[in-house]
């Protein structure tokens, strides 16, 4: 796990004051969700609009219900259709309506947590507004940050906004049920994020076919293992 604030943009970028104080404000706040969160892994999930994400977090729900408690916290301009969708299959569920931002900043974040109940939780996952440019740059105290491609969406993403690459942890290659469909090829998708981020994961997957689900449900768990195991006093 890498921390997220300060990150160094990827090519040429010139940043005013105001965006930098933006910035350093929002890692502030970042680290008082971790703080306030200890026991709780916490996992930001980005990608374009129409991903699959909130479908990806449904199945990911019914999944893990019976061996993790999970919490979610839905990012959109408008509407609550995606937190009505995840409290339908019994998953804890909380909206944040961003009122036209591109991104969910920590300080709604952390407003948040007070209205969500967070009792036994193992995991609580952050589903950010559909936007490859803006969530990259807003650390919002999550452990991991997770990126989600749909095959749907052409095979060029990482090197057209490196950005989301590099400060995530795992590529997540969705809607691979379609990918005899489509041109899309997960080696060049993989070999392009690998070459933005030397480190990150790939796990291709589809939520309603249920193919890649075990590996990645298997990786929510261990990493869920791991920051229980680092509250343990060596």
């Amino acid at each position: 796990m890498k921390p997220k604030s300060n990150q160094a943009a990827v090519g040429s970028v010139q940043c005013d004051n105001t965006t930098m104080n933006l910035l350093k404000v929002n890692d502030f706040v970042a680290k008082a969700i971790r703080d306030r969160l200890p026991g709780i892994l916490v996992v930001n999930i980005c990608s374009s609009p129409g991903s699959g994400k909130t479908t990806l977090l449904q199945e990911t729900g019914k999944r893990l219900k019976d061996r993790l408690n999970m919490a979610v916290l839905v990012g959109d301009p408008e509407t609550e259709r995606d937190a009505i969708r995840m409290r339908d299959v019994g998953i804890n569920a909380l909206q944040i309506v961003t009122g036209g931002m591109c991104h969910i900043e920590a300080q709604m974040i952390y407003q948040a947590l007070d209205h969500l109940d967070l009792t036994g939780v193992d995991v609580l996952i952050i589903e950010n507004v559909g936007n490859l440019v803006c969530p990259a740059a807003f650390d919002l105290g999550e452990d991991y940050r997770v990126t989600v491609l749909a095959s749907t969406e052409g095979d060029d993403k990482p090197r057209k906004y490196p950005r989301m690459f590099l400060t995530s942890e795992l590529l997540l290659v969705s809607k691979a049920d379609l990918l005899p469909y489509v041109p899309f090829s997960v080696e060049a998708v993989t070999e392009d994020a690998r070459a933005v981020n030397a480190d990150i994961e790939v796990i291709t997957l589809s939520s309603l076919k249920g193919e890649g689900m075990d590996a990645w449900c298997a990786w929510l768990e261990e990493k869920v293992q791991e920051k229980k195991a680092s509250l343990i006093p060596a």
